[in-house]
């Protein structure tokens, strides 16, 4: 069993990635309009018809824009906490009823052999989460969309074989930019974005444990580069004498127009990430 996932797109335009584990696959977040998160899909040799269910860490528009031509043309349920899901009340008024599924925040869900838990985080949203996913002794943990990273996410994030997690800005970037004050501010913030150093900071704390690599995600377009952000964390990990031997640890890159490889949670650094699979026939996804 494998618990394998490619990140659709990610950055200050869109967000949505997929989860799957054998028979089950799950769309966290779309940010994206409903073509193009098609394209990406067909990209990895997706379709809407694969997805069994779709997780919302929170009603932002860069993860939802595409959520209600989404399940209204694949008829699948939509996850989210109460909160959230009333913040989305417009998005999804003619949806049936079956069809919006309140997960608690903190709550667990099982499709087949696919394990979700949530976690509350701190951003500027009605009440906002991130997600982890388990299968075949895997996880998967992501952490986007947050001020800061507290005690009870690191618990959260710990153990996780792959880590996706913010690294939205470079401060100084930020700084000099051309956002009014109060948009900076709000960046800036305990419910805001996570910045590059801070990215660093965080995995100071977690890098004791089992994870192999770490994507780091939601990019602001403006305010950094993939570049900047793994130099600084890089930077950040040196500093501080966390070393790694060869092929120990990697970070990767998300990308806001295009989907990442296929990659298996449970893959040691040394074997390459999956390639495109084959659609899966009658409910099996994806060859692991």
């Amino acid at each position: 069993m494998s618990l394998s996932f490619t990140i659709l797109a990610s950055g200050s335009t869109g967000n949505a990635a997929v989860v799957a584990a054998n028979e089950a696959a799950v769309l966290v977040d779309a940010g994206l309009s409903l073509r193009k998160i098609e394209a990406l899909m067909a990209e990895r040799n997706l379709s809407g018809a694969d997805i069994d269910a779709v997780l919302i860490t929170h009603e932002h528009t860069d993860h939802i824009r595409g959520l209600g031509a989404f399940v209204r043309k694949y008829k699948v349920p939509v996850y989210a906490n109460e909160k959230t899901l009333g913040a989305l009340r417009k998005e999804l008024s003619d949806l049936d009823a079956s069809l919006r599924r309140v997960l608690p925040t903190g709550g667990v869900l099982e499709i087949a052999d696919l394990r979700v838990e949530s976690y509350a985080v701190s951003h500027d949203a009605a009440e906002p989460v991130g997600y982890c996913f388990f299968a075949g002794g895997s996880k998967l943990a992501m952490a986007t969309d947050l001020g800061y990273v507290s005690d009870k996410v690191i618990r959260r994030l710990a153990d996780a074989d792959v880590l996706v997690l913010e690294a939205n800005h470079d401060v100084e970037m930020l700084r000099m930019g051309r956002y009014p004050w109060n948009v900076k501010r709000r960046i800036l913030g305990d419910t805001g974005h996570l910045s590059n150093d801070a990215a660093g900071e965080a995995l100071l704390r977690l890098l004791a444990g089992t994870t192999r690599r770490v994507y780091l995600a939601h990019l602001s377009l403006e305010h950094n580069m993939m570049d900047l952000a793994k130099l600084t964390v890089n930077r950040i990990l040196e500093e501080n004498g966390v070393t790694f031997r060869p092929g120990e640890f990697m970070l990767c890159e998300t990308y806001p127009d295009r989907p990442t490889p296929w990659d298996d949670a449970g893959r040691p650094n040394g074997e390459a990430p999956a390639l495109l699979p084959s659609p899966r026939p009658s409910g099996e996804f994806p060859p692991g």
